[in-house]
This record gives structure tokens, sequence and C-alpha cells, in this order.
């Protein structure tokens, strides 16, 4: 059994906002192994979908981003999972736009949403997966509430399914795999191999 927890503000007047991208990969991970059946329960709205033989719980705090600890806590704790069973998906500001890092421990950031569920849980060492949304020339706070550009839109789509395809990555190849593949950038790609000198009969004309 794993916990995903999304991390959002609740209401429809939020759910296309950047802050609320979290909720956005727990919504894809519910449609690609669903249906799921969400619950109210928690102070959150939670699903159960298997992943292969893996249970996986769907967790979407339901009590504002800053307030989402008190939340988890209660999951957490019902669950009876040890803190690395559970993996919280959010935004970050200080990353740039589609770009991904995981970690298996740290510091909030300055992330409310992150900083409320360490201080309930007593520890930081649970993993995150953090999702660029970078800087805007607005103010932290109206950044995050605000949506994306419409450029960013477009590749919001592809954005959601590379997060997702990391959370599959932990829950079945664990967090050293998972790290390895989500904190890689889009441009680093393998070498190509170098190629053969072309060969030429004798005579030949060359190039």
């Amino acid at each position: 059994m794993r916990i995903v927890v999304g991390l959002g503000n609740p209401g429809r007047e939020y759910a296309t906002t950047r802050h609320n991208i979290g909720f956005m990969v727990v919504d894809e991970l519910a449609r690609r192994h669903g249906p799921a059946t969400w619950r109210k329960r928690f102070r959150s709205e939670i699903g159960e979908v298997m992943l292969g033989s893996e249970k996986l719980i769907l967790v979407k705090p339901q009590t504002f981003m800053n307030l989402s600890g008190a939340a988890v806590r209660e999951v957490v704790n019902w669950y009876h999972l040890p803190l690395d069973g559970t993996i919280v998906v959010m935004d970050d500001l200080d990353i740039p736009f589609a770009t991904l890092r995981m970690r298996g421990k740290g510091s909030a950031g300055g992330h409310n949403g992150l900083a409320s569920i360490i201080e309930h849980l007593g520890s930081n060492e649970i993993p995150r997966l953090k999702i660029g949304i970078g800087r805007g020339r607005s103010s932290a706070s109206a950044h995050v509430l605000s949506r994306f550009s419409p450029e960013q839109e477009r590749d919001l789509p592809e954005l959601i399914i590379r997060a997702t395809d990391a959370v599959e990555r932990w829950s079945n190849e664990g967090l050293v795999a998972a790290m390895n593949e989500a904190n890689r950038k889009l441009d680093d790609s393998p070498p190509s191999p170098p190629k053969e000198p072309p060969v030429y009969s004798p005579g030949e004309p060359r190039p």
C-alpha cells in the first residue's frame, strides 16, 4: 500500500490554478487506474485504485493549502504506513516550469503546504515530487493562485503525464529509480553513438 497526497485548494475557483497541480496528478492516477470511488474522510477526498498489485490511497486535502498537514496526519495515522510509503505531489515556485524534482526528505523550501505537513508529522523525511511552475511578475501568492499562461496550458497535459509517470515509478521501483528518472533534464538524452567512417572503393569519388 502507498499513499499519494496531491496538494491544492478545494473549490471550483481554484481547480485550474498553479497551486492545484498536485490535485491534477492525483486525478490522472485515478483516471488511469480507476474508476476510483471518492469519499470524504480525514478532512480530505480519499480514493483507492490498484497499480498492479499495489493499492494506492489517493488523497486531496480539503483544508486549504496552508493547513494540509492536519489532514495528511490523519490519513497517515489511520493507514499505519511509514513515512517513506507516502509521497507528496506539489507545485514549486523556485523550479522552472515543467521541471520535476523528486526528493526523499528536506525542508519545506518556503512551501506552506509542505511546511504544514512536516510540522504535523514531526519529520521532514517524507518523499515529495515538486513540479516547477516558475515565478511570475506578480507576487508569489498571486502567481500560485492564478491560471497557467496559454503557452503553459498547451504543455500542461504532457507535464501531468510525466509527473504521474514519476509517481508510478516511485510506487513500482522505489525512490532511487524514480528520482533518477524524474530529476533528469529533458535535454539529458543519451548521446548518439559515433558514426563509423564511410568506406570507399578504390577510384570512387569522395564528397
